[in-house]
């Protein structure tokens, strides 16, 4: 048995942002159900652990499998490494292995586009950004493939790294600069994207424009926030899956736990792409984890370029 080996850059080639929004999309329109996906696992390693998210959608299954080293950066080497296994979904055979930390770099930001597809102002957005990383700039990119972007103002801990991402953006053709004042910056955005490893919340939800989104997708424990009850308050919350974000995602768990929003008023993305979004008034805020059905659906195209 000859099984290929997609590379990541092969991956990224194959694989437009566009096109991993639209997949994402396309299967919960074909009625996948959120609430019987495989919740992801951790198996503990002497010296860190294994990541596992399985998933099957569309005739086919799959698993990824990263380590997470914590001790690799100070020796100059990546904290997370993976590999994603593509199986038939009827034989259970084998067809694919690919490099899959650049699946999970395409889904994430893919993820919250789609998000930003159905709720953002369909008009050329004003955005704040929250962190200066990877995902910070997929982030951006992300969001040019589902609106157009009329300015990018980029807030981090660290002024270096905040300039750098400033200068690569523009250098893409976006425009972007420094921010120097949240509370005069956020109520102004259409968007703000929070994209850090924060624990606690980064800015006064009360600054959020009513008619503005926030995506947050930085942590996926359930006691880590990038954003506060003051937000969520007066926020519709929309989530990939109830389960997994009361499982998962602090932003929301907290909230719920501190009685500022009732489980039964939390929305789901498959409500949101198959119905609509909900026209209460107040901000909508789209809280993201990650599930192992959005790395399928990806990996499909990565294995079945269109064309």
């Amino acid at each position: 048995m000859s099984i290929p080996f997609i590379s990541a850059d092969t991956v990224r080639e194959r694989v437009p942002m566009a096109a991993a929004v639209d997949a994402i999309e396309q299967t919960l329109r074909d009625g996948f159900d959120t609430a019987a996906a495989q919740p992801r696992s951790s198996v503990p390693l002497d010296h860190g652990s294994f990541l596992l998210m399985p998933a099957e959608i569309n005739g086919s299954a799959g698993v990824k499998v990263a380590s997470v080293a914590p001790a690799n950066p100070a020796a100059g080497l990546p904290k997370i490494q993976g590999l994603y296994l593509l199986f038939d979904g009827e034989t259970l055979e084998p067809t694919a292995v690919m490099e899959g930390s650049s699946l999970t770099e395409i889904r994430t930001p893919a993820l919250s586009a789609l998000g930003v597809r159905h709720l953002a102002a369909d008009k050329p957005l004003d955005v704040v950004l929250f962190g200066t990383g990877p995902q910070a700039y997929r982030h951006v990119h992300a969001t040019a493939a589902v609106r157009n972007l009329a300015s990018v103002t980029v807030f981090g801990r660290r002024g270096e790294k905040v300039t750098e991402l400033v200068d690569r953006l523009s250098a893409d053709g976006v425009t972007a600069r420094a921010g120097t004042d949240a509370t005069q910056d956020i109520p102004a955005a259409d968007l703000v994207l929070c994209c850090t490893s924060a624990r606690e919340p980064l800015f006064d939800g009360a600054l959020v424009s009513d008619d503005a989104l926030v995506v947050a997708m930085g942590s996926h424990e359930p006691d880590a926030r990038e954003t506060d009850d003051a937000l969520l308050a007066r926020s519709t919350v929309y989530v990939e899956d109830v389960d997994t974000a009361l499982r998962e995602a602090g932003d929301v768990r907290i909230a719920v736990d501190n009685g500022t929003v009732g489980v039964d008023a939390l929305h789901t993305l498959s409500d949101l792409v198959n119905h609509g979004a909900d026209d209460a008034a107040g901000p909508s805020f789209f809280k993201t984890v990650g599930m192992g059905w959005q790395d399928l659906a990806v990996a499909q195209v990565a294995y079945r370029p269109a064309g």
